[in-house]
């Protein structure tokens, strides 16, 4: 049913600047400028699907615990940079926001600076487009390479899906995969089981992973899909680790299940010029 569809607006998300979308349909997203963040969608009709920390940190600086933060141009410490990269922590500007014939969007823009350069030596311009269309979400993510000389980078949407209970989840389509479990000394694995499901501390990273996911829950699912991102990333970190993060409630692992969109095994390679596109989409069942 169509309903009366408020423009885009910027508001105030626990201090920090943020655009809000709505489609004609009253699906509904948030996505704030620090760390071009999404941290809210709610499909048409439906409750929020993203998990956000009650303990979350909103501050310059502070990488935001929950929702879907944008890991670039490295992923976790494989590198020298700081944790997961500088993207999660900077600024960046919206570029764009409207209401179509039954969706909503809104595209922001990361451009090198000193800032960056300081860390990564590297002139690019990175885009987040969110898009939200009945129980569908599109966050896409887009590289360029505004430089002469190449360069390598690893990247992720590290998407934080609310649950009832995590141990109640089970993951579909990752039987037969290869991954890297991260959580037992980086040693590659083979899953062999048809349905995932979470019990202790998960971090994977599976490897050639270009089939659709499903995520269940006894009372609903989410349909996951993917395009340009040649891994997909799952992590919860269970109770022991959990407790250790101080931007984490106790017990909130129960709350949460991250399956991330990914190029994290292999980096990725673009000369001068050159641009890289990848997607994640969900729908809410």
């Amino acid at each position: 049913m169509k309903i009366a569809t408020p423009p885009p607006e910027t508001i105030d998300f626990h201090g920090l600047p943020a655009v809000r979308i709505v489609s004609p349909d009253g699906a509904a997203a948030v996505v704030t400028l620090h760390g071009g963040q999404l941290v809210s969608w709610i499909p048409a009709g439906g409750r929020e699907r993203l998990f956000l920390s009650e303990r979350a940190r909103f501050a310059p600086g502070q990488a935001i615990r929950g929702g879907v933060p944008v890991i670039f141009p490295q992923f976790a410490d494989d590198g020298p940079l700081p944790r997961h990269g500088f993207a999660r922590t900077a600024e960046w500007s919206l570029l764009d926001a409207r209401v179509g014939e039954g969706y909503a969007c809104a595209t922001l823009r990361l451009t090198d600076s000193e800032a960056t350069r300081a860390l990564w030596p590297h002139p690019f311009v990175a885009e987040l487009t969110v898009m939200i269309e009945g129980k569908r979400l599109d966050v896409e993510f887009e590289v360029e390479n505004t430089g002469a000389d190449g360069f390598s980078f690893t990247a992720a949407l590290h998407s934080y899906f609310n649950v009832a209970r995590a141990d109640m989840c089970r993951v579909q389509g990752l039987e037969g995969l290869d991954y890297i479990d991260r959580a037992d000394g980086g040693k590659r694995k083979r899953e062999e089981v048809e349905a995932m499901h979470f019990e202790a501390e998960v971090d994977r990273v599976y490897l050639r992973a270009d089939k659709p996911l499903l995520l269940w829950e006894p009372a609903r699912s989410l349909a996951i899909e993917s395009e340009g991102f040649p891994d997909v990333v799952l992590w919860n970190p269970w109770e022991e680790k959990g407790d250790t993060l101080p931007d984490m409630a106790p017990r909130a692992f129960r709350d949460m299940v991250c399956i991330e969109a990914a190029a994290v095994a292999r980096p990725l390679v673009l000369a001068g010029g050159q641009r890289w596109f990848g997607r994640q989409t969900a729908i809410a069942l």
